[in-house]
């Protein structure tokens, strides 16, 4: 056997040479479902939540889990059930949120794209806070919230200008970004608040990143907000929550981030003992609770490039094609003798040339009809994936305790034409 294949995702496992996740076949669920299909774990899920939640150590907290990483309905549930709030960034995850039993005080509401009609559906529910980014939006929420007569709660979100070491299109507190208040106007914008009478000014805001995997981006942060707290006091206006946002990495191949308990320690002790603390994990909660599983195809040489096309493409996982981001891939079958290993591009039947899940990885020789398992897909994946070149999206399955169930039919045929409007030919 090939002992140098490891998997990164916690609770997958080889077992006498075939891929168990939390006790459950990987065969099994690709014979009764088929390829490609996301699987999550739902320990995983579970035991990354309480991380999150035990490294506040009794501090009074919320947590918001970022469901823009992975909005299914099951894992929305599963965060209801363990006492979590919502991020959320649209009307539609709102109304996701709700019906998958969110309480809407436990959901805040961010994003610098709000339109009327979202605001307003947001305050109508009674949502716990808008997360600010503008005057102008301000201003909408102040409209909306007079015509039904109602005082809604905000926080401003702060852009302290941190540099992250992490993807420029997923880095968001650094100077000239779309996201926030910049720190230097932090002071001006709360005045004009103090002219509004139908918003609250309660908290401030920051999300600087994701996939960030060191503290020090975090703590200078956290300091440069914290410090505006005096002055806005000042004002009159009381400070209540801190949010501290998102974007704690995790391990995709070698990457080191520190913990939950490591990261909340460093910054906890900068934070006022009277300021109640929101955060909004996301890629934490479910990153490494999923993978994606699919099928080889075919096998293509050219020159000496050696291509292992498979049925899942960027329209099922975007990362790699949109970010070159790195996902472990491995073999759900262990070939049963020691073997050279192949080195292989492992691309997609999308047509476009960035349709690849993975460069230059080295593979025992696997043959078509095999699977492979994409590995920590659990957070942008499924939710980032679309029906470009008129595919179906796949499935999505549930492993709890030795067995799996189904979170999310396949897409049909029948599906991609379902609301569209098919009128007489008049030509």
């Amino acid at each position: 056997m090939n002992l140098q294949i490891t998997p990164v995702t916690p609770n997958l496992k080889y077992v006498k040479g075939k891929l168990q996740f939390e006790l459950v076949d990987i065969l099994s669920i690709v014979r009764k479902l088929g390829t490609p299909v996301y699987i999550y774990s739902k320990s995983q899920i579970v035991e990354n939540y309480k991380n999150y939640d035990e490294a506040f150590s009794g501090r009074e907290h919320m947590i918001c889990f970022a469901m823009k990483s992975n909005s299914n309905f099951e894992i929305l549930k599963i965060i209801h059930r363990l006492g979590g709030g919502v991020d959320v960034t649209s009307g539609g995850e709102i109304y996701r949120a709700i019906n998958a039993g969110i309480k809407p005080q436990k959901i805040v509401y961010a994003g610098v794209g709000k339109t009327e009609q979202e605001i307003e559906f947001a305050i109508s529910k009674n949502i716990f806070m808008f997360n600010v980014e503008s005057k102008d939006e301000v201003d909408v929420i102040e409209a909306k919230s007079k015509s039904k007569n109602k005082n809604t709660k905000i926080a401003v979100r702060i852009n302290p200008e941190v540099r992250t070491k992490t993807h420029s299109y997923i880095s968001t507190g650094e100077e000239g970004t779309k996201f926030g208040i910049p720190i230097q106007d932090a002071i001006e914008f709360f005045k004009y608040l103090k002219t509004k009478k139908f918003v609250t000014p309660v908290g401030l805001h920051f999300h600087i990143g994701s996939q960030i995997t060191e503290i020090e981006p975090f703590l200078i942060a956290t300091k440069k907000v914290v410090s505006l707290i005096p002055y806005i006091n000042s004002l009159g206006i009381k400070i209540s929550y801190l949010n501290i946002g998102g974007g704690l990495g995790i391990r995709y191949f070698n990457e080191t981030p520190p913990s939950p308990k490591k990261l909340i320690s460093t910054i906890i002790k900068h934070i006022p003992q009277q300021i109640k603390i929101i955060c909004e994990p996301g890629r934490y909660i479910v990153g490494n609770s999923g993978i994606l599983v699919s099928k080889v195809l075919y096998h293509k040489k050219v020159r000496t490039k050696n291509f292992l096309i498979i049925d899942a493409s960027m329209t099922d996982l975007i990362r790699p094609a949109f970010y070159n981001a790195y996902h472990n891939i491995i073999p759900v079958k262990l070939p049963d003798k020691i073997q050279p290993m192949v080195k292989y591009d492992i691309v997609g039947p999308v047509c476009e040339t960035s349709d690849f899940l993975g460069k230059q990885r080295m593979l025992p020789e696997i043959k078509n009809g095999e699977y492979v398992v994409i590995e920590c897909t659990g957070a942008y994946g499924f939710s980032m994936s679309s029906n470009y070149n008129s595919r179906v999206r796949c499935a999505e399955v549930m492993v709890d305790k030795g067995r799996f169930y189904t979170i999310r039919d396949r897409e049909t045929y029948h599906d991609l034409i379902l609301k569209e409007k098919l009128t007489k030919d008049n030509v």
